[in-house]
């Protein structure tokens, strides 16, 4: 089943502090694949603060972002939902998985997997709010004596969501163990709309055994994504032309790590630049040769100059390739 209308099976997965607007662009750069923006929390957008604000501001960006929503109160999701809109969002996506502490204190996120009423609320009001199409972002469950995604899913359906993604793990697993992909596919002939299949799609191989094995209509790829932004485009090249994906050389590596902190220090200045940059350098040199010495020298950086100098030498060597 096509999803909608985006014309690639492969999902970047929203990711708070990840997804931002340099993540997206460097993704986009490769080619195929849908995007998703970071987490926006509704509080804060209904309130105009600016640095949310920005956040959801997606309307320079030539290519379709899909903006996730997260929060409790059904009103604030509606207001919300009208905002994004105006800030040029091409869908609407509702976080109802996320196991991060403070969320689910907050009575989001994944907390919503035991408010069932309180969730069928949120995405009737989102949908009767905005003119785009409302996507909605769920676990299996709270944890593995509370798994009620089939449940689920049928009342996204039920409530008006265009599309649902099911990550295979509940609330209590948070990123740990393996996904039940058995489930993902139990959830998948519960319903009719469209169903996007989250956890362990890591490559090319995986995105097209879990299209096999549940049927889902798309996959979505995470944490796989982490300095290594080229493999969205990978698997989307893989699943419409069985395209093998090419090793990455260590040029191509440092090229990209160095695009991609340009762009960080383009939209967020130097200071913060700098120091967003050392998560996503740990992330790009992962596996190569004496990477943690790398690491240990690039996080004692402070200014670029000194940092691009690391870089250079580090790259600096052959034979070391990762795909």
């Amino acid at each position: 089943m096509k999803i909608l209308d985006f014309d690639s099976q492969v999902f970047l997965a929203p990711m708070a502090g990840i997804t931002d607007k340099p993540m997206r662009k460097l993704v986009h750069s490769f080619g195929g694949g849908n995007i998703f923006s970071e987490m926006v929390a509704i509080n804060a957008l209904e309130r105009k603060n600016p640095k949310t604000t920005r956040i959801a501001d997606v309307r320079d960006e030539p290519y379709p972002v899909i903006v996730q929503l997260v929060g409790y109160d059904e009103a604030m999701f509606a207001d919300s939902a009208k905002l994004a809109e105006d800030l040029g969002a091409h869908s609407i996506d509702i976080n109802m998985g996320c196991p991060v502490k403070k969320i689910v204190n907050n009575n989001s996120g994944s907390y919503l997997s035991r408010n069932i009423l309180q969730a069928s609320k949120i995405i009737t009001s989102v949908v009767k709010a905005t003119s785009l199409n409302v996507s909605v972002k769920f676990r299996l469950g709270w944890d593995h004596d509370h798994i009620n995604a089939v449940e689920f899913a049928q009342m996204c359906q039920d409530s008006g969501a265009s599309f649902i993604t099911v990550h295979g793990r509940t609330r209590s697993d948070f990123y740990s163990g393996l996904a039940d992909w058995e489930t993902i596919a139990k959830v998948k002939n519960s319903v009719k709309i469209p169903v996007v299949g989250n956890g362990d799609v890591v490559d090319a191989k995986s995105a097209k055994l879990m299209l096999e094995q549940t049927q889902v209509d798309a996959v979505m790829v995470g944490r796989a994504a982490l300095g290594a932004p080229w493999i969205i485009s990978q698997i989307d090249s893989y699943l419409k032309k069985g395209t093998e994906p090419q090793k990455i050389t260590i040029e191509q590596i440092k090229k990209t790590l160095l695009t991609h902190i340009k762009e960080l220090r383009d939209y967020y200045g130097d200071r913060t630049a700098l120091a967003l940059s050392r998560k996503y350098v740990c992330w790009y040199c992962k596996g190569l040769h004496n990477a943690k010495q790398f690491r240990e020298q690039y996080v004692k950086t402070t200014d670029f100059d000194t940092a691009f100098d690391v870089i250079d030498d580090y790259f600096n060597f052959d034979g070391e390739i990762k795909q």
